[in-house]
């Protein structure tokens, strides 16, 4: 290859790099890895604060799975999935007999606006948003929080692990 060839091949796949940026933040998102909720920082509505809970994120082609392993109030154990997929639309959700379908919007690098649905009726709507330095998360949420239809909100904050 001659030297003008290469240059103009270093030049077309710059622009096309710089013309497609979303493509390589696809792949990076500041929710993956371990998460360890603070419940000193958190705020839950009397009697549905679990005693401990560990989110994992974890990239699952270009959405992220989220798996949430939670000691509730009552010391049982519970294993929650969510499948982030940022198109708006419910997707399956389980574990948790509140709801059985998520939906998520990105607003930007660190937000995430949330629905989470029972029976294809919306119970509970939220944020979840990633500190800029990417060591704490916090996820605010209202609706049904609870059993018996108990409402509330709440705000959940995680340490990063």
């Amino acid at each position: 290859m001659n030297r003008r060839t290469t240059l103009m091949s270093i030049a077309f796949l710059s622009f096309v790099a710089c013309s497609f940026p979303q493509a390589s933040f696809a792949q990076s998102s500041p929710l993956i890895g371990t998460w360890k909720l603070n419940l000193e920082k958190s705020k839950f509505t009397p009697g549905t604060a679990p005693r401990s809970q560990t989110a994992t994120f974890q990239q699952d082609g270009q959405n992220i799975k989220n798996t949430n392993q939670t000691i509730d109030a009552q010391g049982n154990a519970m294993t929650n999935v969510f499948l982030h997929i940022y198109d708006g639309q419910p997707h399956p959700t389980t574990g948790n007999p509140l709801y059985d379908t998520s939906a998520y919007l990105r607003l930007d690098g660190n937000t995430i606006v949330l629905s989470r649905f029972k029976g294809g009726k919306v119970i509970q709507i939220g944020t979840i948003v990633v500190s800029q330095d990417g060591k704490s998360r916090t996820n605010t949420t209202s609706g049904i929080v609870g059993p018996n239809g108990l409402m509330g909100t709440t705000v959940s904050v995680y340490d990063k692990q």
